[in-house]
């Protein structure tokens, strides 16, 4: 974001301007709007608030982590990365942060990103001694395999993604084929989702990796199972993910931080919208049942991101003053 109030404005002040005159402060900006669905929503609804409530002149520019992060380290733009997946980029960030180029925000998603295996709610309702992976993996007739009901199934990642790593690792350190059950190669991300929905349509018992905040975990009510041991970075980083890692031991998923990063130049600029961008963040299910509502509607980032404002008040009026709320209502 490059010009958008004077450090110097005063909230009192600010209220008193015509909606031109705040315009005329604020100036431009730009937004990172990343090609995964929660992230393009998130700026999507940063772009209504600044626009709107702070009369800023907002340009939505396509991002993704590596090469977002690389361009505002380098080169000072975008001004925001709303949704930044920071454990990717954690040592050159705290080197950006120390020399003074960039600023880490609040936590946009409140929980972090989360990474595990899962079973449907339903079947956790059903089955209460089922509070770990290996509580599940005693219990193939539950989880039957597609192919081979006799067996139980572990759904993987699809091929390429690093969680197919980490879930097949993990799949030989608990010996689950011991136990009965065979790691199901899912084939792409529609097999996996497409899995999920086919369990909850039949009742049936699901058991694999997945992730939040999503959309499938939006619409289909899922339960996170324990690994039964803390977050082991040292063996994750050397073996877990690792292919074909000779000795893999079982260990849990790291959370994913992730944060809202801007330019040290756009937050000496920013006056007041500064405090919109370090108070706001939510949860995952918010997140989660949005990108339901998106899905189910075939909408658009900006869509979603109505939908979010329209929907949820209680929580996005909290991240401004009661004036600028006023003003993003009138909006909508």
């Amino acid at each position: 974001m490059k010009k958008l109030f004077a450090s110097t404005i005063l909230a009192a002040g600010l209220y008193g301007f015509t909606g031109s005159a705040q315009a005329a402060e604020c100036g431009d900006v730009s937004i990172a709007e990343m090609n995964w669905a929660s992230a393009g929503v998130a700026a999507q609804v940063d772009k209504i608030i600044l626009e709107n409530g702070y009369g800023c002149n907002v340009t939505l520019v396509t991002g993704d982590t590596m090469p977002t992060f690389t361009s505002m380290n380098e080169k000072g733009e975008p001004d925001v990365a709303p949704e930044l997946w920071v454990n990717a980029v954690r040592t050159p960030l705290d080197e950006a942060i120390a020399e003074g180029r960039l600023i880490q925000l609040a936590p946009l998603l409140s929980e972090g990103g989360v990474e595990g295996w899962w079973i449907p709610k339903f079947l956790a309702d059903a089955h209460p001694d089922i509070k770990t992976v290996q509580d599940a993996l005693k219990h193939p007739d539950l989880f039957p395999a597609p192919e081979d009901p006799s067996k139980g199934a572990v759904h993987n990642c699809p091929s390429g993604w690093n969680c197919q790593v980490s879930t097949s690792n993990l799949y030989r350190a608990l010996n689950a084929d011991a136990d009965g059950f065979e790691l199901v190669d899912t084939g792409s991300a529609a097999g996996l989702d497409g899995s999920i929905a086919n369990a909850f349509e039949k009742k049936t018992g699901w058991l694999g990796y997945y992730w939040a905040p999503t959309a499938i975990l939006g619409q289909y009510e899922m339960t996170r199972l324990s690994f039964g041991v803390e977050h082991n970075k040292a063996d994750w980083d050397a073996c877990t993910a690792v292919p074909d890692c000779p000795d893999p031991k079982v260990n849990s998923y790291p959370t994913s931080d992730v944060f809202t990063v801007v330019t040290k130049a756009f937050s000496e600029k920013a006056g007041v919208a500064m405090d919109y961008m370090k108070t706001r963040q939510w949860d995952n299910g918010t997140v989660g049942k949005v990108l339901a509502w998106m899905t189910e509607n075939q909408g658009t980032n900006e869509d979603a991101a109505k939908y979010f404002l329209e929907t949820y008040p209680d929580m996005w009026t909290k991240w401004v003053s009661p004036e600028i709320a006023e003003k993003v209502k009138a909006a909508l």
